[in-house]
């Protein structure tokens, strides 16, 4: 499922705002949500994205779509397993976008928060999934270190922000 238009929007608005240096996509996919990060990095004038994938062909996908739309210079796709292949990305990271495996989303941002910024955004797509539940009572309990609020996009985006 691509991001909705309105949350792709939603997403460049906030990397333009907030002007991360780095920006991090758990499930990259096609790249339609990485082409709206790797815009607002383009027209910012720094920055990166790091985008992770599992499947080859849509790595291949997704570097393609990047590269006709001249974009490929701001962003990395790393393909594989999340869960290793950021293992050492260096931080700070100013945004997260998750919206890979449902089930991964918490596990993913658990172990990404030793290297997130402090005021460093964290979106969530597809927030209506029953399988986002434990990820919602996660960041939308004060003790985690976050404020957070549901946004309503057609896909329902969840942004949070390390407090």
């Amino acid at each position: 499922m691509p991001i909705s238009a309105s949350g792709g929007e939603l997403l460049y608005g906030l990397v333009r705002s907030g002007r991360p240096e780095t920006v991090v996509e758990f499930g990259t996919s096609f790249g339609i949500s990485t082409l709206y990060l790797a815009a607002a990095v383009a027209d910012n004038g720094y920055g990166h994205v790091y985008g992770t994938e599992m499947s080859s062909g849509k790595v291949a996908a997704a570097r393609k779509n990047l590269d006709e739309a001249g974009l490929g210079a701001v962003v990395t796709i790393l393909p594989g397993d999340a869960r290793r292949t950021l293992a050492d990305l260096a931080g700070p990271i100013g945004l997260v976008l998750l919206d890979g495996w449902k089930e991964l989303c918490l596990p993913v941002l658990r172990d990404l928060e030793p290297r997130l910024a402090s005021g460093a955004l964290v979106v969530a797509d597809d927030i209506d999934q029953d399988s986002m539940a434990g990820y919602l009572e996660y960041v939308r309990d004060p003790a985690n270190g976050y404020v957070s609020v549901a946004f309503p996009v057609e896909d329902g985006m969840e942004i949070s922000c390390r407090a």
